[in-house]
């Protein structure tokens, strides 16, 4: 069932003669389905409209903003290039979710050999460690924390077809993740990223990617059960939410003899 809920408006701008509202961070001279976009956009952010569940129609959004439904299309056509929403033929408009099969490995860029991850199953995860502690000076960069704020920090090991493939070194702010522990994602079947939006309510939205080579060191052969000085791939990724806020910055290490990284560039 849709939602009822509308986005709040603020600041005000018009189409012909109807005076509208657009969120105060947007400026008065970015084009109109832009500042729509920007009251949608907030909505998600604040969890007006919950990861996997519809939005009001483009008609209900047009004449709650006063404004044509072509411009509530343009913005909403934005936002589902930017996978927040997900387009249904025939059941309308949803916010888009981790949880979904299809879009769960979005920011998983690595490939069997074969080309089709599904084959390989789910992967398999251990948790090698979990613990609280104060940011390092370079995590609370990345994350636009202060240095010595809390943090969460997280080391396990993905592996495909019983082969150990990632070592993951994966760092959260603490406040927002608070209560998160080794059981619970000991516990949980799905994706982790499914977790933070369903038990946190934080949903990644983007990511940037830092990628090198390096040579696996003592610890990465335990874990990762490789020769010394194996070749491994280095992807330093740094997760956002709504509005580019940092949210999680994840040190993952390949071994790519079964596997290739693979991107598409457009």
């Amino acid at each position: 069932m849709a939602s009822t809920a509308f986005p709040s408006t603020e600041s005000l701008v018009t189409e012909g003669n109807a005076n509208i509202s657009a969120p105060s961070v947007t400026p008065a001279f970015s084009p109109l389905y832009q500042q729509i976009k920007g009251l949608i956009l907030n909505s998600l952010r604040v969890g007006e409209w919950k990861p996997g569940e519809t939005i009001p129609s483009e008609i209900d959004l047009a004449a709650h903003f006063k404004v044509s439904q072509g411009t509530v299309r343009k913005a909403i056509d934005e936002l589902a290039a930017d996978n927040l929403v997900v387009r249904r033929q025939g059941k309308g408009t949803f916010v888009s979710t981790h949880a979904e099969r299809q879009v769960q490995y979005r920011f998983l860029k690595l490939m069997p050999d074969s080309g089709d991850l599904s084959q390989e199953g789910p992967a398999q995860r251990q948790i090698v460690d979990c613990r609280r502690l104060r940011a390092p000076s370079d995590v609370a960069r990345a994350l636009a924390l202060r240095p010595g704020d809390a943090v969460l920090q997280v080391k396990r090991v993905l592996s495909f077809a019983d082969k150990p493939t990632i070592l993951e070194d994966i760092w959260l702010p603490g406040a927002p993740f608070k209560g998160l522990t080794a059981d619970r994602l000991r516990g949980y079947e799905g994706p982790m990223y499914a977790l933070f939006e369903t038990e946190f309510g934080v949903r990644m939205v983007r990511a940037e990617e830092k990628i090198r080579a390096i040579s696996a060191d003592h610890l990465h052969c335990q874990l990762l059960r490789v020769e010394p000085v194996t070749p491994l791939l280095s992807v330093e990724r740094i997760a956002f939410t709504y509005h580019d806020l940092p949210m999680e910055l994840r040190r993952g290490l390949y071994v790519t003899n079964t596997h290739y990284y693979r991107n598409e560039l457009s």
